[in-house]
């Protein structure tokens, strides 16, 4: 089957299997966007649901890889999240950040474009979330001590970690997920979106420059109190230090080279948290498991297993036809679709539910592409791989649309409001949507230019 065609392979049996599982999975999609009740309670019940309604068997949902849970993206997450928790009492956090504002010179827009370009960096290295979690509170001294509105900061720094954590397999939960349906390695990340991430940082500066550089201004004796710290006093255990960037170095290095000695990064990522807690000399772990975000591990469990429903019934299977006859097949129309719905759709929704719905449907558009292909060939079938990067640069530059866009967005969010500083959804999206929509457009142009002008 040419790239510029494509038919139905069968016709769809929309039975009381198909529509429960469906009505399932809108239900719980409209209770996530409400924010009435906690995502994770949703999604564990629709998980639940699915399983005593016998849309999904149980050895589906725990056991088969096409319609359940994707162990890999679980494992890797509390892997990363252990290591995290071992290296935050050292203090290394702090002391890039008090370090970062030193460097700033005292510079109220200055430390701004500082701290942005250290989130995005951390959050390529680290998950989105966890850098927030880290930077935020640091971020709200640093305001504090300029005595300038710390919202702008907060703001700045939450789309610089969905931006930064677009570059990396590991930077952001949307991307874990898709490395892992379409067997995509580290390097992979890095040779196809780094290079564009680069570049949307430096627009990205350029206009929080315009947007809020006027405005922030301090007084002499406040860029003195900044100066005046001493970011070595924030180091609280350099021993453990020592160990922990030792072993995030191996980490890092077997994410890069995990392709080439098959391992999956789940496996490197738990080996690396073993390993530290080893050497942490931890007798007893369970202050450090405790601190794991455990209703965002069973969030993501609840959701693999309501979007395996509705892969197992037909719907998403049904989805990708009506997008291929939208676009009669043509694959530069259909990633351009992916980009630019996925971008606005992560504004409304948290990415992560859109991606794993997003994730079977490209799939199955394969399958009705490529019938005779299979496993790897038909994944990473060349006409297919702009569908995987225009989703990913999608739904991770999308996030920044809304504050219920990114999980990031809802933990600054949160922690601004806790210390009174609340930031309500239309602020955010006042400053979040235009920057969200700039983005996508230099990701438009990058995806037409490399894939479909270069082919490279």
């Amino acid at each position: 089957m040419t790239q510029e065609t494509a038919t139905v392979s069968q016709p769809f049996v929309m039975d009381t299997a198909f529509w429960t599982a469906t009505t399932i999975f809108l239900l719980a999609y409209a209770l996530i966007v409400s924010e009435k009740i906690h995502k994770t309670i949703i999604a564990i019940f629709g998980a639940g649901l699915m399983l005593v309604l016998k849309i999904l068997h149980q050895h589906e949902a725990f056991h088969v890889e096409e319609f359940g849970i994707d162990w890999n993206v679980i494992f890797l997450l509390i892997s990363m999240m252990i290591m995290i928790n071992l290296m935050r009492p050292t203090g290394v956090f702090e002391y890039i950040a008090i370090k970062s504002a030193k460097w700033g010179g005292g510079e109220p827009f200055r430390i701004m474009a500082i701290f942005a370009v250290v989130t995005a960096v951390l959050s390529a290295f680290l998950d989105n979330v966890t850098t927030v979690l880290l930077i935020t509170p640091v971020t709200l001294l640093i305001a504090d001590a300029l005595e300038v509105d710390p919202i702008p900061y907060l703001i700045s720094c939450a789309l610089a970690s969905n931006i930064g954590g677009t570059a990396t397999l590991i930077g952001d939960p949307p991307n874990i997920m898709i490395a892992s349906k379409a067997q995509l390695n580290f390097m992979d990340f890095i040779y196809h979106l780094t290079p564009i991430v680069v570049v949307i940082m430096v627009f990205y500066i350029l206009v929080i420059k315009l947007i809020w550089g006027k405005n922030l201004k301090t007084r002499d004796e406040l860029k003195q109190r900044i100066m005046a710290m001493d970011e070595n006093e924030a180091i609280k255990d350099p021993v453990m230090l020592k160990k922990s960037l030792s072993v995030l170095a191996i980490v890092l290095t077997g994410f890069v080279f995990h392709g080439v000695l098959h391992f999956q990064p789940a496996t490197v990522a738990l080996f690396g948290a073993g390993l530290l807690l080893l050497l942490s000399k931890t007798h007893e772990p369970h202050h450090i498991l405790a601190e794991v975000e455990w209703p965002t591990i069973f969030f993501f469990i609840g959701l693999f297993i309501i979007v395996g429903g509705v892969v197992k019934v037909g719907l998403i299977k049904w989805m990708s036809v009506q997008i291929l006859e939208l676009t009669h097949g043509n694959l530069f129309a259909t990633s351009m679709v992916i980009m630019w719905f996925s971008a606005f759709a992560s504004a409304i929704v948290d990415n992560i539910p859109y991606v794993a719905t997003m994730n079977p449907l490209i799939i199955d558009m394969a399958k009705q592409l490529w019938p005779h292909e299979s496993g790897i060939q038909l994944l990473q079938h060349p006409d297919l791989m702009p569908l995987w990067w225009s989703l990913a640069l999608g739904a991770c530059l999308g996030g920044n649309g809304s504050a219920i866009g990114a999980s990031a967005n809802v933990i600054v969010v949160g922690m601004s409001e806790k210390a009174g500083r609340r930031i309500s959804f239309m602020k955010f999206m006042a400053y979040g949507m235009p920057i969200m929509i700039m983005t996508i457009i230099v990701s438009t142009i990058y995806i037409c230019f490399r894939y479909y002008v270069l082919k490279i």
